[in-house]
């Protein structure tokens, strides 16, 4: 362990608040470090390996495509990118799939969408993106400008321009910056994941999809952490009964591998063409086949047994000594505790279970297949920590 936490500290950019755990193996929500101690994994990395760790049909999947075809540059056809583009298109109604290698690239292919899509119909001058306060929509510097976080934007101006934030759950505001600045698009997540597991109401979300329909804005629905089943449904926004016209994605898409797509609706589907937008990795061969796995098993029945895990553990955690509230959906959940989120976390770890924060919460995005007497385990570890 001292090794090689010197030689990451030496050489690896200081960019992270590393726990001082050295992971070695795994398999499925287990995880185990140098010495041989055993944890449950109730963070996924960070809602990414949806099945969890060496999951044996996405590894079948991937090691399969590894024999044939690891890379081809997207000036050619590879199987694996078009039938997953088919099937995200089949299971949510959108129309073309742009693929890229992460949430951050996906959000910023969303947002080439709507700016080309604004001035080819409305102008030049229609540019703008209307996002959320306390949003987080990745670390480049357009989607810094767009995350609604002001210390993310101090040490990094000057950002691109053409952002501008509303609070949320105030249609009324979302409505008059749009107007006022000729937004080409509304972006919002359905649950702010980074910001503190906080969830959107309905009547604010349906308020939005209306309005942006109504002005012919387009609708940006950020799905990086909510997407792939994570809330219990395949994408976040169709627990709220609306129809976005671009969505992006990634995480839990690749099970493990950098994947992000951008899901775009029928208004936009013919926006891009030649040359408009590109990605050397994006619908890599090896990724797109791992993701295809991954899509395929979350089906209604799966999806109902992540919403009933999900109310598992509320039913456990929800009114527990030390735990103040709850939000999120599904399997993705924030704990207000009374004591500090980081206190809680540094108990688990030394009681053999890695949970993540979320602003002032514990946040868990534990695999989506974890086995419930797993999962329940966790559970109490994590109500132990919080009563103490």
């Amino acid at each position: 362990m001292a090794n090689i936490k010197e030689t990451d500290q030496e050489y690896v950019a200081n960019t992270y608040a590393r726990f001082p755990v050295l992971l070695e193996r795994g398999k499925g929500s287990l995880v185990y470090d140098d010495a041989g101690k055993e944890y449950i994994d109730m963070g996924s990395g960070i809602g990414v390996t949806a099945f969890g760790i060496a999951d044996d049909e996405w590894k079948a999947a991937v090691t399969a495509q590894l024999d044939s075809l690891q890379h081809m540059s997207n000036l050619y056809y590879t199987e694996p990118c078009a039938l997953l583009a088919r099937e995200l298109c089949a299971r949510t109604g959108f129309k073309k799939v742009f693929f890229g290698n992460s949430g951050a690239e996906a959000n910023e292919g969303a947002i080439k969408v709507a700016r080309k899509y604004a001035a080819e119909k409305k102008g030049p001058e229609w540019f703008t993106i209307i996002t959320l306060w306390n949003s987080f929509h990745g670390r480049t510097l357009t989607t810094l400008a767009a995350t609604g976080q002001e210390h993310y934007h101090e040490l990094f101006q000057p950002l691109t321009p053409g952002f501008v934030h509303a609070h949320a759950g105030d249609l009324d505001e979302v409505k008059k910056l749009a107007l006022e600045n000729k937004a080409a698009a509304v972006m919002i997540e359905c649950i702010q994941g980074e910001g503190g597991v906080l969830t959107m109401e309905p009547e604010f979300v349906k308020g939005v999809a209306e309005f942006c329909a109504a002005e012919d804005i387009l609708l940006i629905v950020d799905e990086v952490q909510t997407g792939n089943g994570r809330t219990g449904a395949l994408y976040a926004y169709m627990n709220y009964g609306i129809m976005p016209d671009v969505v992006s994605t990634a995480k839990g898409l690749g099970g493990g591998l950098p994947l992000g797509a951008v899901l775009i609706g029928e208004k936009a589907m013919n926006v891009l063409g030649p040359g408009d937008h590109g990605s050397t990795f994006g619908g890599n061969p090896v990724c797109c086949a791992g993701a295809l796995s991954v899509l395929r098993r979350l089906d209604d029945a799966f999806l109902a047994e992540v919403r009933r895990k999900g109310d598992l553990v509320r039913a456990a955690l929800g009114g527990a000594p030390g735990v103040e509230n709850l939000s999120g959906m599904g399997l993705m959940i924030g704990i207000k505790t009374a004591r500090p989120a980081g206190d809680v976390v540094a108990k688990c770890i030394e009681n053999g279970v890695l949970c993540l924060t979320a602003k002032d919460k514990v946040r868990l995005l534990p695999a989506l297949n974890i086995p419930e007497d797993v999962l329940m385990k966790a559970v109490e570890i994590i109500k132990a920590a919080c009563a103490e």
